[in-house]
């Protein structure tokens, strides 16, 4: 066999996507199946194979993601990769992330690519740094009261609700409201046509005795401003008092007050004890409104890893929080067309980053440039860690630098792929 991946060809994919299905020891319904192959860009989706079978997958999705200041750029987003447990250990995942990156500079079109780890280990050493994380939650709502400031409260009454145990039937309204929300977060994807249909997956395996997927949504003057999509377990004491969990899918809301009106909602499900909410962002306000943070049950889990593809664009391509003027010498082995020095010059209107000889600032590995590019980490905390190197200790540069790469919220992504 060759070590060299090839494009997949559409007939090919069958027998490809086993090979992933394997490899992760997943089933799937033929609804998920159908799903994955229509969203599937065969184009940009590549392969190694034993003779005439698949052993090795990968493949890039076109998305364009939210950056500090509110940009949507294009992102590469790194998916379906697996290699056959046979043939593990020869660098078949080096030889194809290393096909994707050189075609992806080639294309001089995504200055950055991104992707969801199975384990957190694996993609450090292709330069991609853990740039969000995510918060999980099990509310016991039944010790556990949501506080409203009276002005939020009647706000929120003055909403009116739509609730459909068909998620489907409120999907234009949900599209609505995302489409709106995703600007004002780095990390969140824009949709393209068919992906509004991934968080409606809801196969029974998944269920663990839930209800199918439900959804609600709040309306201001006709128009969607919050919607949640959700699932309902009911279970019972052995003393037979309910003890049902809600199970929280998904949440977005455009303002205060329709993301006070759903939580409220979400709190008030009869029959309920507790909410279990999972990926949620770092900040999510409800964080702030609950009367005991000791039973909420929380914990953070990675998300997100992001490398840039060409640091000069990536770093042109985000606002910054505060004016700024730093050299960057950027270490990237993986792909030494980075490796150098950069200078950055930028504020809250845009930037510039291009090659210099100039004396650098701070240094740093191209991982935690990835890490730090939303604003989930901060530069002065990467220090800390060893990561980052002011080559000018007390210059100051590196406390400017880590406030203009600052984000206003928290860095997350919505949903993985």
């Amino acid at each position: 066999m060759t070590s060299e991946p090839r494009v997949l060809q559409p007939s090919e994919w069958d027998a490809w996507y086993d090979v992933l299905l394997s490899a992760f020891a997943s089933g799937e319904s033929s609804e998920e199946r159908e799903l994955y192959r229509a969203l599937t860009e065969v184009e940009r989706s590549i392969g190694i194979w034993d003779e005439d079978r698949p052993v090795a997958t990968a493949g890039l999705l076109s998305f364009r993601m939210t950056v500090p200041g509110g940009a949507v750029v294009p992102t590469a987003g790194v998916t379906m990769v697996s290699v056959a447990p046979t043939h593990r250990r020869r660098g078949l995942l080096r030889s194809m992330m290393r096909r994707q990156l050189e075609e992806l500079r080639a294309a001089g079109e995504e200055p950055l690519a991104a992707l969801t780890a199975s384990e957190a280990a694996i993609y450090g050493r292709f330069g991609y740094g853990l740039a969000t994380q995510a918060l999980s939650a099990q509310i016991d709502t039944s010790r556990v009261a949501l506080e409203l400031p009276a002005g939020l409260a009647a706000e929120a009454d003055g909403l009116r609700l739509r609730q459909s145990d068909d998620a489907a039937s409120l999907l234009a309204e949900c599209e609505a409201a995302y489409a709106r929300a995703v600007p004002r977060r780095p990390g969140m994807l824009q949709r393209r046509p068919g992906w509004e249909r991934m968080p409606l997956l809801d196969p029974e395996r998944s269920r663990e005795g839930a209800s199918p997927l439900r959804c609600v949504v709040a309306l201001r003057d006709g128009e969607p401003v919050a919607y949640a999509r959700y699932a309902v377990k009911m279970q019972w004491t052995e003393t037979d008092a309910p003890d049902g969990e809600v199970r929280l899918r998904e949440l977005e809301a455009l303002d205060p007050a329709g993301y006070a009106a759903l939580w409220r909602f979400l709190w008030g499900i009869d029959l309920t004890t507790s909410i279990v909410a999972e990926n949620r962002p770092l900040d999510d306000p409800w964080l702030h409104l609950v009367s005991d943070p000791r039973r909420c049950g929380t914990a953070v889990g990675d998300s997100l890893y992001l490398r840039p593809v060409d640091v000069g664009a990536a770093l042109a391509a985000r606002c910054y929080a505060a004016p700024l003027d730093v050299v960057l010498e950027v270490e990237d082995a993986f792909c030494p067309w980075n490796t150098g020095r950069w200078r950055l010059s930028g504020d809250e209107k845009g930037a510039v980053c291009e090659p210099t000889r100039d004396a650098a600032d701070l240094s740093l590995p191209v991982r935690e440039l990835g890490r730090a590019y939303l604003g989930g980490a901060s530069l002065t905390a990467l220090a800390g860690a060893g990561l980052v190197r002011e080559e000018r200790p007390g210059s100051g540069a590196l406390r400017a630098t880590a406030a203009a790469f600052a984000s206003e919220v928290q860095p997350w992504l919505p949903h993985g792929f």
